[in-house]
């Protein structure tokens, strides 16, 4: 049977079990289906009075008992329900409540008292507690009945705050999405740009990737993929507005070798820490001229697929931004077809590993990815997800951290 467990309400002071026994689990029963009470009460034959009436209806609830709030300060680690008294030495009425509110993290609170005020009550409830008893209108089975409901009621509580908190995160998390990925700005169909996004396997959380493509004359068209170090929601917020510094920049018309420098002045002034880095690829496709220019920023380098071949564009990898401020040096392509496609990612695709060891994919393994004859079969569109596929089972699994291309493709693309 359950008895009340006390001590002298000293840390470190033994423990001295009441006259009728201790807090002795039942050998035979799931340590999940009791549950552990805490009784803050200062009158002895009251706390003596609830642990009868719970070994009464043989509740499966170990009771241990405080005197004070400084003793249930100690004691509440573990605790599944605090049964408060509102008179203790240190604490009258509500301010208790309050305090027992603010210590009890995840445990349920019921008031058991002698003050029978259907007013107070009202408010204790509305205060926190789960319920309100008076005493000596309670018996054996509704104290136990009143306890277990307490607890349930709790978790219902959390679990309906834990719910919201998801949701509230994936709202967000869509909000920044839009942000970081938006439509393209184009009017033009001398190309077609196709676009991808996947969440790493954080929890599905939207890291700093970000792209974003704006044609700025008929025959002009700019493309950027970049990604803030980091995941979570300031990384994105500041992808976000990386993103829409550039979009602003180049529809202002900012010359071409300022607008990254420009960017990198926009990222050191945001940034919370200054450990906080971006790597950026842009390019501009000059359609009239069959030509692109390519500027990198710590970023891994563009992959042409042209004439049935897959290769790296060779522009200077430049310095990440946010490290060391230097302009990007450009680096002029000429298209010797009017077939073909130009691929930008984040890291996130190469980081995945290359079977057991610790080499990654990085760019020779993309593309040879691209090299491969299954991939003849795909259609552009396609081409990115099934990218990511091909990664992934290379991987073993899910990348771990979050992928965003952009494939901009001329004629047949290949």
């Amino acid at each position: 049977m359950t008895r009340p467990y006390r001590g002298s309400g000293l840390a470190g002071s033994p423990v001295v079990p009441y006259p009728h026994g201790g807090l002795a689990r039942h050998g035979n029963l799931p340590p999940g289906e009791r549950l552990r009470v805490l009784l803050v009460e200062d009158d002895e034959g009251d706390a003596f009075l609830v642990g009868e009436l719970l070994a009464e209806t043989n509740s499966m609830i170990d009771l241990v008992v405080a005197t004070s709030l400084r003793e249930a300060r100690q004691r509440i680690t573990g605790v599944d329900c605090v049964l408060l008294d509102l008179g203790l030495p240190d604490a009258q009425g509500l301010d208790g409540l309050r305090l027992v509110l603010e210590m009890s993290s995840g445990a349920a609170v019921c008031v058991l008292t002698g003050r029978s005020d259907e007013h107070l009550g009202v408010v204790a409830v509305a205060e926190g507690a789960q319920d309100y008893l008076v005493k000596g209108q309670v018996d054996g089975v509704l104290l136990t009945r009143a306890l277990r409901y307490a607890v349930e009621r709790k978790r219902a509580d959390e679990n309906a705050r834990r719910l919201r908190e998801v949701e509230l995160r994936q709202a967000e998390s869509a909000r920044l999405e839009r942000g970081l990925l938006p439509q393209p700005l184009m009017t033009t169909d001398q190309v077609a740009v196709h676009t991808f996004y996947r969440p790493g396997r954080h929890a599905a959380l939207i890291g700093g990737d970000f792209f974003d493509v704006v044609q700025t004359r008929p025959d002009r068209l700019d493309l950027i993929v970049g990604d803030v170090c980091g995941h979570g929601v300031d990384e994105a917020a500041l992808g976000v507005e990386l993103r829409v510094a550039w979009r602003a920049l180049v529809l202002a018309g900012v010359p071409d070798d300022e607008v990254l420098p420009a960017l990198e002045q926009v990222l050191m002034s945001e940034r919370r820490l200054q450990e906080i880095f971006a790597t950026v690829a842009t390019t501009r496709l000059d359609l009239d001229a069959n030509r692109a220019t390519v500027r990198l920023a710590g970023h891994p380098p563009p992959l042409l697929l042209s004439g049935g071949r897959v290769v790296p564009v060779p522009a200077p990898g430049g310095l990440l931004l946010g490290v060391r401020p230097r302009r990007p040096i450009a680096y002029d392509l000429e298209f010797d077809t009017d077939d073909w496609s130009l691929l930008m990612y984040t890291d996130g695709l190469i980081e995945g590993r290359v079977g057991a060891g610790n080499e990654r994919l990085d760019v020779p393994g993309l593309s040879g990815l691209l090299d491969e004859p299954a991939n003849r079969e795909v259609s552009l569109p396609e081409l990115p997800a099934w990218l990511v596929g091909r990664a992934e089972q290379i991987n073993g699994g899910p990348l771990a951290d979050d992928v965003a291309m952009l494939l901009v493709s001329r004629g047949g693309g290949r």
